[in-house]
C-alpha cells in the first residue's frame, strides 16, 4: 500500500480536483430532469405560469377568492397582496409563495366541495369544473351569493380541500390563476415561450457544464493513471535493478516482463476508470435517490426493489470472477514464458523437429488464457441484458403506477418523466459500478503481484557505513575460507575456497562442470553473497564497500555475450562514456574484433537486438572489447574465450597479457590451452580447491588437473609440459 501511497501522491491535488468536478458533473446531470420536468409541467401544461397564486390580480379576483374563503384564510390571503392601483394588486416578494400556491388551490376546491341549496338542485355538491377555457368573470356575479354563505359551509368545504393532495391543489390553482391572467389581458402564449426558452437555456447552460466537466476529468483521470503507472514501473525498473542473483531466481524474467507491462496497465486501467466511474456513479446513485424522494414518495419502493435486486447481482457476479481473475495472471505468465522460450530457443526447435511438440504447448498455454477469459467476459456480459431487462421494467413499472397516478390529478406527467430519467440514472450508475468489476479485481490482483517484486527484501544491500578501497592493495583479490550455497540449500557449492589474485598476474580457474567455477567468480562483484568467510577487492571486504564502487573496478565479461540494440559504439562505450574514438579502437584491436572498423559504417554499425546480426565469436570479442574500454584494474573473463577459434583465441590472449600488464585478470575456462599460460590455475571439483599452482606444476601434483589435460591434450603434449 505504501508503493501505492507513494506514487499517487503527486497527483493529490489532481484527484481532489476531479472529485469535485464529478460532484460538478453529477449535480448538472442531475438536473436536468429537473429541468425536462419543469418544461413539461409549467412550460407546456400551464402556459409557462409557475405559481398558483398569479403575480397580479383584478380587485374582482382578489374579492371572489376572499368572498370564497372562510375568514381566516380569506383574511391570511388579502395579506398576501398589496394594491398596486384602484383595480391590481401585486403579490409581496417576501411571502412563502408555496403557501400561497396551495391557498389558490384550496381556494378552487373549496369552491367545488361547497354544499348550496338550490345551486345543484338536490345533488349536494356545487356542479363545476375548471377546465382550461374557464372564465373567471363567470363567477363575479355569485360574488355576493357567496358572501352571504354562513362560515360553517366554507369551513366544512375548506377542511375538504385541504385534505387533498398538494399537487392536485397545484394544478387546479393553476387553471384559475390563468383565468386571472386573462382576465388582465395576459398574453399567454408569449409567458409560455419565455419560460420554455429560459429554462431551455438554462438546461443548456447545464448541459454544457456538465460537458466541460467531464472533459476536464477525463483528462485529470488519464494524467493521474498514466502518471501512477509512470511512477510505479519505474519503481519496479529500479527495484528489479537492484535484485541479486538470488532474487533472480525466485522471479522468472516472463513473470517480471509481465508485472511490469500487463499488471501496471491493470491498474492504471482501474485508476483511470475508477476516477471516473467508480467514484461517480455512486454520487450519481444517491443523488438519483435522493431527488427522487424530494419529486414522488409513493413510487420510489419501485427504485429500493431495483437496487436490491442489482446489488445482490453484482454480488453474485464478483464471488464468481474474482477468483478467476486470480488465475488469470499466472496464465498470462506461463503464456508469456512459453512465448519467450520458443522465440529464443526457435533454432534449437527447429533443429530437433519439435515445432509440432512447442505448438502444442502454446496452444495449451494460449487455450487456458482464452477459455478463462471467456468465461469471465460471458460472465460479465450477461451485467448488461440483465441490467437493461431490470431496467425496462423498472420503467414499465413506473409507467403502469404512474399513469394511474397522473389519471388520479396527484403525479403531473413531467413529475413521472424527471422520475423514468432519475431511475435510468441510478440503473446507469449500478451498470458503471458492474463495469467496475472488471477492472477492480484483476488489478487488486496485479496489484498484489507488483507489490510482491517491490516488497521483496534484496539480500545484498549497501552497508549503512561503507569502505574505502586500499590504494596500496589496489588490483588484489583474495578469497579467505569462503563457503557458499544458495539461499537455504542443504548443501555447499563452495568449501573452503583460500587463494590470492595479485596485479599484473593471470588467475585461471578451471574444473568439471558443475565444480562451482562461475559461482566462485560471481562473488567477486558481489552477485551473491559469501555464506561465510571473506571476498576482499583491492584489500576490502565487498561487503562494506558500495556495489557501484566495486563493479566500477571490475571489468567484466560473461560467457553468453549481451549486446545492447544500438551501435557497435554506443556497446562499447557502455562501460566508460568518455572514452576515446583511439581508446576504442584499441580496445576492438586488443580483443581481435576490429572487423568492425572494416564494416562501411564503422563504429556507427547498427547492432541489432540480442546482436542477432554478428557471429557468436564476434559476440564475445565486443563484450570483451567492452569491458577493456573500462580501464579497470581487475578483468573477469567468466569463458569468456568458448565461442573462438584456437588461432584467435591465442592472439587474444597474448595481446590482453602485453597490453593489460598491470590488471588483475581473472580467467574460467573449459580448455587447458587457453589457460596453460596463467600465473596461477585454481584446479577446483565439486566446490573444493584440488589444487594451485601453474600448468607444468599442475599436472605432477593434481590428479583432477591431470584428468583435464589429459581428455583434451595428446600424450605428446603431456609429456612435454611435464
Amino acid at each position: 500500500m505504501r508503493h501505492v501511497k507513494k506514487n499517487i501522491k503527486p497527483f493529490i491535488w489532481m484527484i481532489v480536483a476531479a472529485i469535485a468536478l464529478l460532484f460538478v458533473q453529477a449535480f448538472a446531470d442531475l438536473k436536468l430532469p429537473n429541468y425536462m420536468s419543469d418544461i413539461v409541467n409549467v412550460g407546456i401544461q400551464q402556459n409557462g405560469i409557475k405559481h398558483a397564486s398569479p403575480d397580479e390580480i383584478s380587485h374582482n379576483g382578489l374579492e371572489l377568492i376572499q368572498s370564497i374563503l372562510p375568514q381566516k384564510q380569506s383574511d391570511e390571503f388579502k395579506n398576501y397582496y398589496v394594491e398596486k392601483n384602484s383595480d391590481v394588486y401585486t403579490i409581496k416578494s417576501d411571502i412563502d409563495r408555496n403557501e400561497a400556491d396551495l391557498l389558490m388551490g384550496e381556494t378552487v376546491w373549496t369552491l367545488m366541495n361547497m354544499d348550496i341549496p338550490g345551486m345543484n338542485q338536490g345533488q349536494g355538491q356545487t356542479q363545476m369544473t375548471m377546465t382550461d377555457d374557464f372564465k373567471v368573470e363567470k363567477l363575479y356575479e355569485a360574488i355576493p351569493m357567496f358572501q352571504m354563505l354562513d362560515q360553517s359551509v366554507k369551513e366544512t368545504a375548506y377542511e375538504k380541500a385541504h385534505a387533498m393532495e398538494d399537487s392536485l391543489k397545484q394544478q387546479t390553482g393553476i387553471v384559475m390563476a390563468k383565468a386571472f391572467y386573462e382576465e388582465l389581458g395576459t398574453d399567454l402564449n408569449s409567458l409560455q415561450n419565455k419560460y420554455i426558452i429560459s429554462v431551455g437555456a438554462q438546461m443548456l447552460g447545464m448541459t454544457l457544464l456538465g460537458v466541460v466537466a467531464a472533459i476536464v476529468i477525463g483528462y485529470m483521470s488519464a494524467r493521474v493513471g498514466s502518471g501512477f503507472s509512470k511512477g510505479l514501473r519505474r519503481d519496479i525498473f529500479m527495484k528489479i535493478q537492484s535484485f541479486s542473483n538470488e532474487e533472480f531466481d525466485k522471479f522468472s524474467q516472463s513473470s517480471m516482463v509481465v508485472r511490469n507491462v500487463n499488471d501496471v496497465s491493470q491498474v492504471q486501467m482501474m485508476i483511470t476508470m475508477g476516477i471516473r466511474m467508480f467514484i461517480y456513479a455512486p454520487i450519481m446513485a444517491i443523488g438519483g435517490i435522493i431527488m427522487i424522494s424530494r419529486r414522488d414518495t409513493s413510487m420510489t419502493w419501485i427504485i429500493a426493489l431495483t437496487c436490491a435486486i442489482l446489488l445482490v447481482l453484482l454480488l453474485i457476479v464478483s464471488v464468481i470472477a474474482v477468483p478467476r481473475f486470480k488465475k488469470m495472471q499466472k496464465f498470462v505468465d506461463r503464456l508469456n514464458l512459453v512465448f519467450r522460450e520458443n522465440l529464443s530457443g526457435v533454432m534449437v526447435i527447429r533443429a530437433f523437429g519439435n515445432k509440432k511438440f512447442e505448438d502444442d504447448r502454446f496452444d495449451k498455454a494460449n487455450r487456458d488464457v482464452s477459455d478463462l477469459a471467456l468465461f469471465v467476459n460471458r460472465l460479465m456480459s450477461l451485467i448488461m441484458p440483465i441490467m437493461m431487462f431490470v431496467m425496462n421494467v423498472t420503467i414499465i413499472a413506473i409507467l403502469w403506477f404512474g399513469a394511474n397516478q397522473v389519471s388520479d390529478g396527484v403525479l403531473q406527467i413531467g413529475d413521472m418523466m424527471a422520475f423514468m430519467q432519475y431511475s435510468m440514472q441510478i440503473i446507469m450508475s449500478f451498470l458503471m459500478i458492474a463495469m467496475m468489476f472488471i477492472f477492480i479485481p484483476r488489478a487488486i490482483v496485479s496489484l498484489n503481484r507488483i507489490t510482491e517484486i517491490l516488497d521483496t527484501e534484496v539480500s545484498i544491500q549497501d552497508d549503512a557505513h561503507p569502505e574505502d578501497f586500499i590504494s596500496s592493495r589496489k588490483g588484489y583479490v583474495e578469497f579467505k575460507d569462503v563457503d557458499f550455497k544458495y539461499g537455504d540449500a542443504d548443501e555447499y557449492v563452495l568449501k573452503d575456497i583460500s587463494f590470492t589474485a595479485k596485479p599484473g598476474e593471470t588467475t585461471a580457474f578451471i574444473g568439471s562442470t558443475g565444480s562451482g567455477k562461475s559461482t566462485l567468480i560471481n562473488l567477486v562483484p558481489r552477485f551473491y553473497d559469501v555464506t561465510s568467510g571473506e571476498v576482499l577487492v583491492n584489500g576490502t571486504d565487498v561487503r562494506h564497500v558500495e556495489q557501484h564502487e566495486l563493479r566500477e573496478s571490475i571489468g567484466y565479461i560473461p560467457q553468453k555475450g549481451v549486446l545492447l540494440s544500438g551501435t557497435a559504439r554506443y556497446n562499447l562505450t557502455y562501460g566508460n562514456e568518455n572514452a576515446t574514438e583511439e581508446e576504442i579502437k584499441k580496445a576492438l584491436e586488443i580483443a581481435q574484433a576490429t572487423f568492425i572498423l572494416n564494416k562501411e559504417e564503422g563504429l556507427d554499425m547498427e547492432i541489432s537486438q540480442g546482436g542477432t546480426n554478428v557471429s557468436g565469436g564476434q559476440k564475445q570479442r565486443i563484450s570483451i572489447a567492452r569491458a577493456l574500454t573500462k580501464h579497470a584494474p581487475i578483468y573477469i573473463f567468466d569463458d569468456s574465450f568458448s565461442a573462438l577459434d584456437f588461432k584467435t583465441d591465442q592472439l587474444l590472449r597474448k595481446s590482453i597479457k602485453e597490453n593489460m600488464s598491470d590488471a588483475t585478470l581473472l580467467i574460467v575456462a573449459q580448455r587447458v590451452n587457453t589457460i596453460m599460460d596463467a600465473d596461477q590455475i585454481v584446479v577446483l571439483d565439486n566446490g573444493r580447491i584440488m589444487g594451485i599452482g601453474k600448468h607444468h606444476d599442475l599436472l605432477k601434483s593434481c590428479p583432477t588437473y591431470y584428468e583435464i589435460a589429459a581428455s583434451q591434450l595428446s600424450k605428446e603434449e603431456l609429456e612435454y609440459e611435464k
